[in-house]
């Protein structure tokens, strides 16, 4: 059973749901990869040190201020962060409901998942039911460790998802990017438009996540697994140079690739249902 980050309280009304939250994420499949000098291959480090002695400062000496003036600090702990809103630190405090397909995906940033606590299983179970009925998400605000976040409530599956969202302030308006002008001059043609929603069709399947896995790990342990093979541990792989692009390079023939495509589908449906038939 992983470990919970705090013990409280789903509220929306007077309706108090006493819940655990618990982290949805699992560690990094990100390969652990150790910082060299170049020179060398020595292993480089990060120093936490004193700034004023030098010294090396150990995880268990190491504790947060906050610089109130210069060269002044007041030293914060766990328990002042509890105790500068007790009821926040533990709440999961619900403003309103809107409409889950409303939120936009960019708004979504860390899953984390809610067990309801003893006695409240009931209201847990009414308050997620209603949600997926509803097609609503609750917008709320929770303290996770040190920062006050917005998160929308989803009902999903068995329990209550909890996705903190990225304030709209944190987020780069699409007007601050530097699009091509000709892409508002771009005109799609019905004949573009039916080829395209072709082969989206025919690439369309059920979401099942399980499928899909990180296969560039895999590829890059492949790798590494070949230059230990071949005595190059201590090689460096300079980089491949460039082709240059020819003049015809920045001509795409949008029809041709789309019946390419929808050709190449179409040749393909028989052997997938000849799979299925014997996976049955």
């Amino acid at each position: 059973m992983p470990r919970g980050l705090w013990k409280g309280a789903i509220s929306f009304g007077l309706v108090n749901v006493p819940v655990e939250l618990f982290a949805a994420e699992k560690r990094s499949s990100e390969l652990d990869l150790t910082m060299l000098d170049k020179r060398d291959l020595a292993p480089v480090g990060y120093k936490r040190y004193n700034k004023a002695t030098g010294e090396d400062v150990p995880w268990g000496e190491i504790v947060k201020g906050y610089e109130y003036e210069d060269g002044k600090f007041v030293v914060l702990s766990d328990e002042d962060f509890r105790r500068a809103n007790v009821e926040a630190s533990r709440t999961v405090e619900i403003l309103s409901f809107v409409n889950l397909a409303e939120i936009q995906p960019q708004h979504f940033e860390t899953p984390y998942y809610l067990v309801p606590g003893k006695r409240g299983e009931k209201a847990y179970a009414l308050l997620r039911d209603t949600l997926k009925k509803a097609g609503k998400a609750g917008i709320a605000t929770v303290v996770i460790r040190t920062r006050q976040y917005l998160a929308a409530l989803i009902s999903q599956d068995e329990v209550l998802l909890l996705n903190t969202l990225r304030y709209a302030d944190e987020l780069r308006d699409v007007e601050d990017l530097d699009l091509p002008d000709a892409l508002n001059k771009q005109k799609v043609t019905p004949k573009e438009l039916e080829l395209a929603l072709r082969l989206v069709e025919d690439l369309a399947d059920e979401w099942k996540p399980e499928k899909y896995k990180d296969s560039y790990r895999d590829d890059l342990l492949a790798r590494i697994h070949e230059k230990v093979k071949k005595g190059q541990t201590e090689q460096i792989t300079e980089a491949e140079k460039e082709p240059r692009a020819g003049k015809s390079a920045n001509v795409i023939d949008l029809m041709a690739l789309l019946k390419k495509s929808v050709e190449k589908k179409a040749e393909e449906r028989p052997r997938r249902r000849a799979r299925k038939r014997r996976a049955a």
